[in-house]
């Protein structure tokens, strides 16, 4: 039987994928993919092996401080089966690896293990992807409105690709000691920001996770103040602008 080209490839890409080497040995061989090179079972086995080292390598250059918590026999673990489960689309690897926190909060033992690890992973991933955001450029004449505008009116813009991870746990001083046995601190919200050119994460203050989800809801001003009435803004706004937090004031 003969195949075409694409359909080899599809079929080579799911040897690839195959939990077991015997399995994959088969699987060629039934398809009769390569099977005259006499050299056809090493090199599909130096393909696996160079797919799954691939996975492992790309994970950890997005998931470092998770990789070091986990340790490099249950991380590698982690990659094959999100290699297999869950493979790269495009053919930038290192837009892959965003359902590794998912894969993690899966498998209840090891989140029993290292309580939290999943949440750390999701930051990791938000601080990944920062790079990827659209450039913004502030806006500083902008927040002049701020003093005389029906905040109904007004919204703010934040920094490219910010975001929130909402924990149980106390994520970011996980994420900080590079351990999930920190003890004695409240759970905590991570906010997640491009500063430039830079990533940046920090503890949401008081009230201010619900101030941001707001606003990334394309919320107004006062809305948003309305969701957080703990925040201060006044502190808040200061801080945000000397972080790079806020780009500009806009008109709704």
């Amino acid at each position: 039987m003969t195949f075409c080209l694409a359909s080899q490839q599809r079929q080579m890409v799911q040897a690839l994928m195959l939990p077991a080497h015997d399995r994959a040995i088969a699987f060629v061989a039934d398809a009769n993919l390569l099977a005259r090179h006499p050299l056809w079972q090493r090199g599909l086995l130096a393909y696996r092996s160079n797919g799954i080292e691939l996975a492992q390598r790309a994970l950890c250059a997005v998931y470092p401080v998770t990789a070091q918590i986990l340790g490099d026999a249950t991380f590698k673990r982690l990659a094959v089966r999100l290699w297999r489960a869950d493979p790269p689309t495009l053919g930038d690897v290192a837009q892959w690896g965003g359902g590794l926190p998912a894969l993690i909060e899966s498998i209840s033992e090891l989140c029993a293990d290292e309580p939290g690890i999943a949440d750390v992973a999701r930051v990791e991933w938000l601080l990944h992807r920062t790079g990827d955001a659209p450039d913004a450029a502030r806006d500083a004449a902008s927040f002049q409105v701020l003093a005389d505008r029906d905040p109904q009116l007004l919204t703010l813009v934040l920094a490219p690709a910010t975001g929130l991870v909402r924990s149980t746990y106390p994520v970011v001083s996980m994420i900080e000691h590079r351990s999930t046995r920190v003890h004695g601190e409240a759970p905590q919200a991570a906010l997640i920001w491009r500063d430039g050119w830079t990533p940046r994460f920090r503890a949401c203050a008081d009230g201010e996770a619900s101030f941001i989800a707001a606003l990334r809801d394309h919320r107004s001003l006062a809305d948003s103040l309305l969701a957080a009435p703990d925040l201060d803004f006044n502190a808040w706004l200061v801080r945000a602008v000397q972080q790079g937090l806020l780009m500009a004031v806009a008109h709704r």
